[in-house]
């Protein structure tokens, strides 16, 4: 399949996005993969500059571009070459003609001219009929079967997620992750809690794949965002119990309730805990004392270390702050 645009792009820039979203979009419909790498979609840009707003000079064709990257530095160089040129009265020397890439020069080369339509040798073939496509489909039948799009995803994720624009954009690229963090919110039934989903999805669990680790059950995904939300655990114990279901899925509660990370609330316990390590880290106090007042966010830490993230860290840090103060 071949998709020819109008000319209405301005930019490198503005072309490498258009032919990612391109990519998207024919993933998002099942089309094609439409992997460069694998010859699987190609791009061949035509340029062209003018001092005239009205009129498009000779174009260049650039063939058989194999990754976004050359797009774009592809386009970039035309535009540079060409601009040369005219600057330097040399324009005639612009000629329509086919260019290729050279990657490790960075710069594109001749290939073959083409002077006019002719040489592309265009013409009808006998033996295909015309074929009037709305004339034989339904046009909204059609529209109606499409899966929801990429544009239409954004727009859906900022208006019922109220998702960042960065977060969006991996998660309407990436169709499984997309996918997976669909059906977790679903599962929770909140969708106030799709921010804190798509946190720990993005940022996180998503490190922890690249790593090696595997997406855990929806299940016991979605009773860790539980956990983080109603403050069983705190965001320590939350990533150490993620990646632990990452290598191998199980119930975040029993990991939880095995290795001591349910949240301490226990306002006693955890005044015995500060006072030890007030007792420990004589050096700490004397700086807080001596109007170092951040070291306290130190000493907070240390609490967060010796309880294995499971202290609730507010709490932590205000009995901190009544103890020095006696």
């Amino acid at each position: 399949m071949e998709l020819v645009t109008e000319p209405v792009i301005h930019s490198a820039k503005q072309a490498g996005d258009f032919a990612r979203e391109l990519q998207l979009l024919l993933r998002t419909l099942g089309v094609s993969e439409a992997n460069m790498e694998k010859g699987e979609m190609r791009v061949e840009p035509n340029i062209s500059i003018s001092d005239d707003p009205h009129t498009f000079g000779t174009k260049v064709e650039v063939k058989n571009l194999n990754s976004f990257r050359s797009v774009e530095r592809a386009i970039e160089y035309e535009l540079v070459r060409m601009q040369a040129l005219y600057e330097a009265g040399r324009q005639d020397e612009i000629v329509q003609e086919t260019r290729g890439w050279d990657e490790s020069k960075q710069s594109t080369f001749s290939q073959r001219s083409k002077e006019n339509a002719n040489d592309y040798r265009y013409f009808p073939d006998p033996d295909i009929p015309k074929f009037m496509l709305n004339e034989l489909f339904d046009m909204g039948t059609l529209k109606a079967s499409l899966a929801e799009l990429p544009w239409q995803k954004r727009d859906r994720y900022k208006a019922d997620f109220l998702l960042s624009d960065d977060v969006i954009e991996v998660l309407v690229t990436d169709q499984r992750m997309g996918n997976y963090f669909e059906e977790v919110v679903r599962m929770l039934k909140k969708p106030a809690l799709a921010v804190l989903v798509s946190n720990y999805l993005v940022s996180d669990l998503s490190g922890l794949i690249k790593k090696g680790g595997s997406y855990p059950s929806v299940a016991n995904f979605s009773k860790l965002i539980s956990m983080v939300s109603e403050e069983k655990i705190t965001s320590r114990g939350a990533k150490d119990i993620l990646t632990r279901i990452s290598e191998k899925d199980a119930d975040p509660e029993g990991i939880a309730e095995r290795e001591g990370l349910l949240q301490q609330n226990d306002e006693e316990a955890l005044r015995g805990i500060v006072q030890k390590i007030i007792a420990d880290k004589a050096d700490l106090v004397a700086q807080y004392k001596a109007g170092k007042e951040t070291v306290v966010q130190a000493l907070v830490g240390v609490m967060m270390k010796e309880t294995k993230g499971s202290a609730n860290p507010q709490m932590a840090l205000t009995l901190f702050k009544e103890e020095l103060s006696k």
